[in-house]
């Protein structure tokens, strides 16, 4: 014991030497009566009303915010038996560090009914040597029943929306395709607790490829059409829109190799809520039920420590796979980093030449012991994804959800990435999308769009913020992309500037040394693809053409839904490019772009922008 307080001690009075020289907001949090630390306290970041970020002081009352932008700023801290304390605004300067100390006073205000039962705790450290800009990370582990405390720490990525660019300058525009749908069942578990979402947590390309969209399949040996369409922007008159849709083939049941899947499960402490661990299992069960006798699962959990608790098995015996699922439970911190190479050995172990080999991993994305830092876990499945084993990553739960975590982790592991909120979206993923959501049919599938000026003088790739890749990488076959699966749809929206506009887009100025030449044609844009074909390292090019015959003025069902769904990400982001946006036109959108909608997901969606439209009163 005295030497953990000698350690203890000595992290308490030299963590501002671990940390980095970004940026941020650094303090420590104190009992206003007797000066003692304040451990778990929250402490969340305001700016124009807005979260922008949030954490918790550690064992010493010690709290870091780095990589803040700079702007005005008001701090709120909060933590159980005291009363909240606001911080007045103040200003960060660009590269400023300020240090913010604050006392809290305890709550005069009686606590009822507490049930406290008895619980053992552990303390793990992890020793290993401090990144530059990394803190000493210490946890307290939790074991049997210690009352789970509920800090709102939920961790977005920032999404910097395009801007336009000149046509004439910036002629190409290059990005990784995207099937991740992760953003839009977030979303509707915000609106469906009647809370507008934060605003990063809408990635307007996952909510728009949350639909499947009735593209016809290709009719060569081709593994997806290309399909283009222009017309009016709904909320620009001035401007146009061109969409293009990808439409993966469908490939049928019988003719998907055999699956080598192993099932890697977060069952710590964080894990216990009704929403998490428990709505988990029944997803994977539903998984089960359509897994065919030639099928082989295994299952790795991770908690303090990660372990196999089910060997690979058959998907004849299913209920030898459902008996080890019902026996997890959660307790203990989160070695994430150590269940990830245990399921990857077990996968490679069990490798199915030419078959579907693939890592599901379900979490809240809270890894908190062991290799646990976004960039060791990127790094980690970029390591792993060589053993040729896809990555699905499915998200549960609320409060501490790690949304960035995971959407880096599934972009570096071949992988795609689902928020699982009830139990019909996992029967959506699991059910009636399997296959697609398990078996991929092209690899590394890129776009690289090139702008005639004589027909465009700007363009705005509406989302893929995060999937933007620069021009030399659409040529080059190491470069990393997205995957498409059987049956898959994948929608793109650019908005566009007609030539004869007066508009005009901030640029560069004019080069010295180079002149730019225009040639005269009557072509759009052109739309070049590159993808693999599965076992194959070099891509394979397709070329499509958009003329003045794929502009209407009466658009498709298709044309009309993705219009809707991105001007409601724009509405729900409060974006600067929403111009004369409308929640009355996203619904009237919405309506025409309906179809028969057999599922009911478009109807659903109507539902959802009805909420968003009362929330935002």
């Amino acid at each position: 014991m005295k030497t953990l307080f000698l350690i203890m001690s000595f992290i308490g009075s030299s963590w501002w030497l671990m940390v980095s020289n970004t940026a941020g907001i650094k303090g420590t949090i104190t009992d206003a009566n007797d000066g003692s630390a304040i451990p778990f306290a929250k402490i969340q970041l305001f700016t124009g009303g807005n979260s922008v970020t949030s954490t918790v002081t550690d064992v010493s009352g010690n709290y870091y915010m780095k990589s803040l932008p700079a702007g005005k700023y008001t701090m709120k801290v909060m933590c159980v038996g005291y009363d909240n304390f606001s911080q007045s605004a103040f200003t960060l300067a660009d590269g400023e560090q300020k240090v913010i100390n604050m006392k809290l006073k305890a709550s005069t205000q009686k606590l009822e009914e507490v049930e406290v039962r008895e619980f053992k705790s552990s303390v793990s450290r992890d020793y290993a040597k401090c990144e530059s800009g990394s803190a000493y990370n210490m946890s307290i582990a939790t074991v049997g029943d210690m009352p789970y405390v509920d800090y709102n720490t939920e961790n977005y990525d920032v999404v910097n929306e395009n801007n336009f660019k000149d046509a004439v300058g910036n002629p190409l525009s290059t990005f990784s395709i995207d099937v991740d749908r992760a953003s839009y069942s977030n979303v509707r578990r915000f609106l469906t607790t009647n809370q507008m979402p934060v605003k990063d947590a809408v990635r307007i390309e996952e909510l728009i490829n949350y639909f499947d969209y009735n593209y016809p399949q290709p009719k060569d040996d081709k593994p997806f059409s290309v399909n283009l369409e222009g017309g009016p922007c709904p909320w620009n008159p001035a401007h146009q829109l061109v969409m293009i849709g990808l439409q993966g083939k469908k490939v049928e049941t019988e003719n998907i190799p055999n699956g080598n899947l192993v099932f890697l499960i977060d069952v710590s402490g964080s894990m216990g809520s009704a929403n998490k661990l428990p709505l988990l299992k029944q997803t994977l069960k539903i998984l089960i039920d359509n897994l065919r006798d030639e099928d082989r699962v295994a299952i790795v959990v991770y908690a303090g420590a990660a372990g196999c608790v089910l060997e690979s098995t058959p998907g004849s015996k299913k209920e030898r796979i459902r008996e080890a699922l019902d026996q997890l439970q959660s307790g203990g911190s989160t070695a994430g980093g150590a269940g990830i190479n245990l399921a990857y050995k077990i996968a490679k172990e069990n490798y199915i030449p030419g078959g579907n080999n693939r890592v599901i991993l379900a979490t809240d994305g809270d890894f908190n012991t062991g290799a646990s830092s976004d960039a060791e876990m990127v790094r980690l499945i970029e390591e792993k994804r060589k053993d040729g084993v896809y990555l699905t990553i499915l998200g549960y739960g609320m409060g501490n959800y790690k949304d960035s975590k995971m959407e880096q982790l599934s972009n570096a592991g071949n992988g795609n990435y689902y928020y699982i909120d009830n139990i019909m979206e996992g029967n959506k993923v699991f059910g009636k999308e399997l296959w697609g959501t398990l078996f991929t049919i092209a690899n590394d599938v890129k776009i690289q769009v090139e702008f005639n000026p004589n027909k465009i003088k700007g363009y705005r790739l509406i989302g893929y913020e995060n999937r933007l890749l620069n021009k030399e990488d659409f040529n080059n076959d190491q470069k990393d992309a997205g995957e498409i699966g059987s049956g898959h749809t994948v929608t793109a929206l650019y908005e566009i500037i007609p030539a004869n506009s007066e508009e005009t887009i901030p640029g560069v100025d004019p080069l010295k040394y180079q002149k730019q030449q225009v040639v005269t044609s009557s072509e759009y844009m052109t739309v070049k693809i590159r993808y693999k074909t599965l076992g194959e390292a070099t891509s394979k090019l397709m070329e499509n053409i958009l003329k003045d015959s794929h502009f209407t003025t009466k658009n498709s069902i298709n044309f009309n839904l993705a219009c809707s769904v991105a001007e409601f990400g724009m509405m729900l982001r409060n974006s600067e490019h929403k111009g004369q946006a409308t929640w009355k036109n996203v619904k009237e959108l919405a309506y025409n772009g309906k179809g028969e909608d057999s599922d009911g997901y478009r109807s659903e969606y109507i539902k959802l922008v009805e909420t968003a439209e009362l929330l935002s009163k």
